[in-house]
């Protein structure tokens, strides 16, 4: 693990606020200030969307950021060069979620060349299961990019193996079915936290449905952090590019309340 990742969970019992925004929706610039937010207000750790065309974890709220951003024209490397223009006034831990098509296209080597360069952590890719992930964890170890292993309540008996592989930190996925907002969250978290315990102390973060301090402050008190998308994206679809105050104000409540779990 790199040093800037492994700051994300770097003294004991810290709880981590994890949240995800699209490149390039509403704009470039835009992205870059509303990272810069987030860091601001507490952030340690920011997830960026490379937008894809068929993004098959993600609800509506993600699925339409990824289409504005897609029409705005917004492509692989536009959001390298977001990354490029975070880190001429930042160091905050930055990771990139899409799915394996664009970074099969963009090449293995080259995209994780540029990971390396331009300082992005971390990878996740939710349609690439983890029995066929060695293909893309190999170049990207080679240059010091975490490729982070999801978890998911069907996971079942494969929970451990995946856990006992894990690089940077697991992504526990909450519920069943893709991104959004749930009014509540159902799943036994505890005993599948408790299974990755069993094998593992790399830090796990819970994400998938989680939007309010309370259930953010519920799943950091099982967990090492929260994760957050959409409801910071609905943000994003509700303001445009005066979105940056909405979302410093949001990922402080929720910064706040992982730290109290």
């Amino acid at each position: 693990m790199n040093d800037r990742l492994k700051k994300v969970f770097d003294t004991p019992n810290k709880k981590a606020f994890i949240p995800f925004l699209t490149a390039g929706d509403p704009s470039a610039g835009s992205t870059v200030e509303f990272v810069l937010e987030m860091e601001r207000a507490g952030a340690d750790l920011v997830e960026i969307g490379i937008p894809f065309s068929d993004p098959t974890a993600e609800g509506v709220v993600i699925q339409e950021a990824n289409l504005r951003a897609l029409k705005n024209g917004m492509t692989t490397d536009g959001a390298f060069r977001i990354v490029e223009q975070i880190r001429e006034k930042s160091t905050i831990p930055l990771a990139f979620m899409t799915y394996a098509n664009p970074v099969f296209h963009y090449g293995y080597e080259r995209f994780f060349d540029r990971c390396r360069d331009l300082g992005v952590d971390a990878l996740i890719l939710p349609d690439v299961p983890f029995e066929e992930k060695d293909e893309i964890e190999k170049p990207a170890e080679e240059r010091g990019v975490a490729l982070i292993s999801m978890i998911a309540p069907t996971s079942e008996s494969r929970i451990q193996r995946i856990a006992s592989q894990a690089k940077g930190f697991l992504y526990v996925v909450s519920s069943l079915g893709v991104t959004g907002t749930r009014s509540e969250i159902k799943t036994d978290l505890k005993s599948i936290v408790s299974s990755i315990r069993q094998v593992t102390d790399i830090p796990c973060a819970v994400g998938f449905g989680i939007s309010t301090p309370d259930q953010a402050r519920e799943m950091a008190s099982i967990s090492d952090g929260a994760i957050v998308g959409s409801a910071i994206v609905k943000l994003i679809a509700q303001y445009g590019e005066k979105a940056a105050p909405e979302i410093y104000n949001y990922v402080k409540r929720m910064k706040e309340a992982v730290e109290e779990a």
